[in-house]
């Protein structure tokens, strides 16, 4: 990196604002204090109901999101503009995408809705959350904005929608008795302990998907915070943008796995090769 002129600006140009964060940081208050919720924090109530900061987000995002498709549904045109064009070359490349995957035209008809829809709202709930200034902005004692995916009992929701989903195709694609059988079957100790290890699969990927969203998203917003408290000129910008590529990163894993799931789902066990005597 030092062998080049620009490789040496550039580390230079770290070192300053590194040397230059740090003597900012150390002019803050010295009672400040970091509060780190891992729940949601209360807004309101409606009778008995807490609305949270991030439920109330989400209900504004989502409102958002609707009232967009629904607009834009009723203004398409045939000479698209330039958001009708970038709307539309988002939705051709995951429909594309997800045809890799499920390789079935018909299936991916079927799929592509909820699994490109999970992904929008996941990404669009994420960079939302990276609006300058809100962590500054409060409703009474509580701060008024959370990332939507940083409240885990969202994410289990939106999870548990997936995974229902996934034993729904599989009761289509086996029968119900078919279904059972993979996880209750009596025919041999090997065979019911196989049975076994399927629950414990199905019940992994509600634990695999939500951990791996809320974390990531808790995670990002908990750093973000404590740089910002630390040095907070500088030096948080290399772990704001982390955490947006994260962002980014997890809602597509997120629809890519329920992809996975319910194409493996959706796929009969071939045909056992006919016994030769």
């Amino acid at each position: 990196m030092f062998n080049t002129k620009s490789g040496l600006y550039t580390t230079l140009f770290i070192c300053v604002l590194l040397a230059l964060s740090v003597f900012l940081g150390l002019e803050k208050d010295p009672d400040a204090s970091i509060k780190v919720f891992l729940a949601p924090e209360i807004l309101f109530t409606i009778g008995s109901f807490p609305v949270t900061n991030s439920f109330f987000w989400e209900i504004v995002l989502s409102l958002i999101l609707i009232v967009t498709a629904v607009r834009m549904k009723y203004s398409l045109k045939q000479q698209p503009g330039t958001f009708q064009n970038i709307v539309e070359l988002l939705i051709e490349g995951g429909y594309k995408f997800v045809d890799t995957i499920t390789k079935d035209d018909s299936k991916t008809k079927r799929v592509f809705p909820l699994v490109f829809t999970m992904f929008f709202f996941i990404l669009f709930t994420n960079l939302f959350g990276f609006l300058p200034g809100e962590a500054a902005i409060h409703y009474g004692e509580a701060s008024l904005f959370r990332s939507v995916m940083a409240d885990y009992s969202i994410v289990l929701m939106l999870t548990v929608v997936s995974v229902i989903t996934v034993q729904i195709v599989a009761i289509v694609t086996y029968g119900p008795f078919g279904y059972l059988k993979k996880f209750i079957n009596f025919s041999s100790p090997l065979n019911f302990i196989l049975g076994l290890m399927e629950i414990i699969s199905e019940l992994a990927k509600i634990l695999s998907l939500s951990f791996r969203l809320f974390g990531n998203i808790f995670a990002g917003e908990v750093l973000a915070v404590v740089m910002l408290f630390l040095m907070p000129y500088f030096l948080p910008l290399p772990f704001m943008f982390l955490g947006l590529l994260s962002a980014i990163i997890q809602a597509f894993v997120f629809s890519l796995l329920t992809t996975i799931f319910i194409t493996m789902a959706s796929e009969l066990p071939a045909p056992a090769d006919p016994v030769v005597t």
